[in-house]
């Protein structure tokens, strides 16, 4: 059973640690909790990571081809719709391939939803070689993500990719 204290997280736990226990528990969470959870453990680590300031996910859409809509996400309020190829979200669910962007400012097509992300990570979450949905974060300072996080968050959406029902 899920329990809240599934996002209580040590002040300062180094990013790995948070990581790891995101991983360990993501079989039993949906997109909603995962995405709670992903914030709390993020804010929970040093900086640059506490400033991440969106966090969340997009889900193809089923009624639409070559489009992403808003699914669970903790932040400000997001743009509803992407169009695959179309900024940092949309490459990642064209390409199938992770987009760490240390500078938005410099990726072609940057969608401006918060002005205050400075960088990015997306994920594409890819299942049966179908992209499903992909996980979104963005941070306040430039240079915000890293491989360390790539490496996990890819795990992460691999977990995600199974655990949920698509």
């Amino acid at each position: 059973m899920v329990h809240a204290d599934a996002s209580n997280f040590e002040a300062g736990v180094s990013k790995s640690a948070a990581y790891e226990q995101i991983i360990e528990q993501a079989k039993a969470f949906n997109t909603a909790n995962a995405a709670a959870l992903l914030w709390h453990a993020l804010h929970a680590a040093p900086h640059p990571s506490n400033r991440v300031n969106w966090a969340g996910f997009y889900v193809s859409d089923p009624f639409q081809q070559d489009q992403l809509i808003l699914g669970p996400f903790q932040g400000k309020v997001a743009c509803q719709t992407i169009k695959f190829g179309r900024g940092v979200c949309g490459a990642a669910a064209a390409s199938q391939q992770t987009q760490l962007v240390p500078d938005v400012e410099e990726f072609p097509g940057h969608i401006a939803c918060d002005g205050e992300s400075a960088s990015e990570i997306v994920v594409p979450i890819v299942r049966d070689g179908k992209l499903v949905a992909i996980i979104d974060l963005d941070c306040a300072v430039k240079g915000g993500f890293d491989l360390e996080d790539q490496k996990y968050l890819e795990e992460f959406a691999q977990i995600i990719a199974e655990a949920c029902d698509w």
